[in-house]
């Protein structure tokens, strides 16, 4: 067998072999929290970018909810509950959440009521979300980190 013969098979055998794990990491169940990864992501009426863009959002690491997966696009639901389709190379992984509701919500030093003040973040900031526990959920939102609680937060709990 050729060098060049032994190469192929060499790289189909690995192709066989990583392929299907790498796959199976994109293809989480459904429905399931994600993030925008770029500050400017559109949003299509379709599964393909032959279909028209019904938004364009301009929020990286703006929550998004991921409600079903076809061909690496993922079907989502936003915060308006707006939805729409958006490749999945422009999602990330990786949690944020959404300030919501009326008036400041209260960031405190710990998981409780009672815990001093660190700061007052007015709705529609996002951030980094950390660990939630017993309806409170750690947040980083530029470089402001604290506790909040988790029914102001659109993105924390389960999807």
């Amino acid at each position: 067998m050729s060098r060049l013969s032994r190469l192929f098979m060499s790289i189909a055998a690995l192709s066989a072999v990583s392929g299907p794990a790498s796959l199976a990491a994109q293809d989480r169940e459904v429905p399931y929290w994600a993030s925008l990864r770029a500050d400017k992501v559109n949003m299509r009426v379709g599964p393909s970018e032959s279909y028209r863009i019904d938004w364009v959002y301009h929020r990286k690491q703006l929550p998004i909810k991921v409600v079903r997966l076809k061909e690496g696009w993922r079907l989502v639901r936003d915060p308006d509950g707006a939805q729409g389709w958006i490749v999945a190379r422009l999602l990330n992984p990786e949690r944020s959440a959404l300030v919501t509701g009326d008036g400041l919500a209260a960031m405190r030093e710990e998981a409780n009521g009672h815990s001093a003040l660190r700061w007052n973040i007015e709705p529609g900031n996002v951030g980094k979300l950390g660990d939630c526990r017993a309806g409170w959920c750690y947040m980083d939102i530029g470089g402001h980190r604290g506790w909040m609680e988790e029914k102001r937060l659109w993105g924390a709990g389960a999807p």
